[in-house]
């Protein structure tokens, strides 16, 4: 049965976890070309944390619905919707506002989910799972022998693309804030992982010498073939230092800040390649989108398969901790907000 009414998630103003609350809106009405999706699992993310408080700037207005991605089921087709979607289809998808029970959801970035793969899993797969698969693929593609360091190794994305880059037959370096999450990172393909906080030692002027020192070690001073970097600000300065000649920097997030400016003339002395990275503008078509899936349910079969950690799932009440978790740097892999019952 379908509601005239869906419970959502709503920032009625920026601020703090504790303005995420809980409200029952009017159910969406879908476009011609979009499916209306009765959301059984949302992904929960740091660009969530970034709309919420206005951290850079997103062009989403108060008050506003958070959330990227979802897994669920169709119950409404628009009338000029294409690719073959019917009601009772099982999806995921990304799109915007999905901390809610009903979703409109435009086609370009809809998936069908075959019945091996559970609503859990299709969620996390989205935004970590395809921007994992996307930089070890198209910013950067790993060959068997590289030799890459991952920051964040135990992160959502960080876990994915460790598991990928070993299966391709590179040897993964990671960083990691704990010994906790070092310890995931190593059970998830990253080969070494270094420690380094995420609040330095006062008075540590290089923290990532560390890091720095192991990548000699390992390369007899060459450096790695590539680095993949989410964190940003903080690690620019040690990516310069351990990256070989004629490597590349991917960077694809900024969890510390966004890099400051730089003399691109810094990256002649060993002819470097450096990108920054969209998820979304790989796949701006559905056919794009498409492909790039279908590769990421590929990575879930055999025996090989990458595993989709899905580390925490919080009941919807519940979503003010989870964005405390997430921000407080105490979590590991996917979390995902269950929305609907039963899915």
């Amino acid at each position: 049965m379908v509601n005239a009414t869906s419970r959502a998630i709503r920032v009625e103003t920026r601020g703090p976890a504790s303005v995420l609350t809980s409200a029952t809106i009017p159910r969406p009405t879908p476009k011609p070309t979009q499916v209306l999706v009765q959301v059984a699992f949302a992904g929960i993310n740091f660009i969530d944390i970034a709309e919420r408080t206005g951290a850079f700037p997103i062009p989403t207005s108060v008050p506003f619905i958070p959330g990227r991605e979802g897994a669920g089921e169709i119950v409404e087709v628009g009338a000029e919707v294409q690719h073959g979607f019917k009601v009772g289809d099982r999806v995921a998808f990304l799109g915007f506002a999905t901390y809610a029970e009903y979703v409109a959801v435009d086609t370009v970035n809809l998936a069908k989910l075959p019945d091996s793969v559970s609503y859990e899993d299709g969620a996390a797969l989205m935004i970590q799972g395809l921007t994992a698969l996307s930089v070890a693929t198209r910013s950067y593609s790993i060959q068997k022998d590289d030799i890459v360091v991952i920051h964040a190794a135990a992160g959502g994305v960080g876990l994915i693309l460790s598991q990928i880059a070993s299966r391709l037959g590179a040897t993964v370096i990671g960083t990691a804030s704990t010994p906790e999450k070092a310890a995931v990172a190593k059970l998830n393909g990253t080969h070494h992982v270094v420690i380094i906080p995420s609040i330095p030692t006062p008075g540590t002027k290089n923290p990532y010498e560390p890091l720095e020192t192991l990548v000699a070690s390992l390369t007899n001073g060459r450096g790695v073939h590539a680095v993949f970097d989410s964190v940003g600000k903080a690690t620019f300065e040690s990516d310069l230092v351990i990256a070989r000649r004629n490597s590349t920097i991917v960077i694809y997030g900024a969890a510390s800040g966004p890099i400051p400016d730089f003399n691109i003339g810094r990256l002649t002395a060993k002819n470097l390649k450096l990108t920054r990275v969209s998820l979304y503008n790989y796949m701006t078509t559905f056919e794009e989108f498409d492909e790039l899936f279908k590769e990421g349910l590929e990575l879930l079969k055999g025996e090989s398969k990458i595993k989709l950690e899905v580390s925490k799932v919080y009941e919807f009440e519940d979503i003010q901790q989870a964005h405390l978790d997430l921000e407080g740097r105490k979590s590991t892999g996917k979390l995902l907000l269950k929305v609907a019952g039963n899915k």
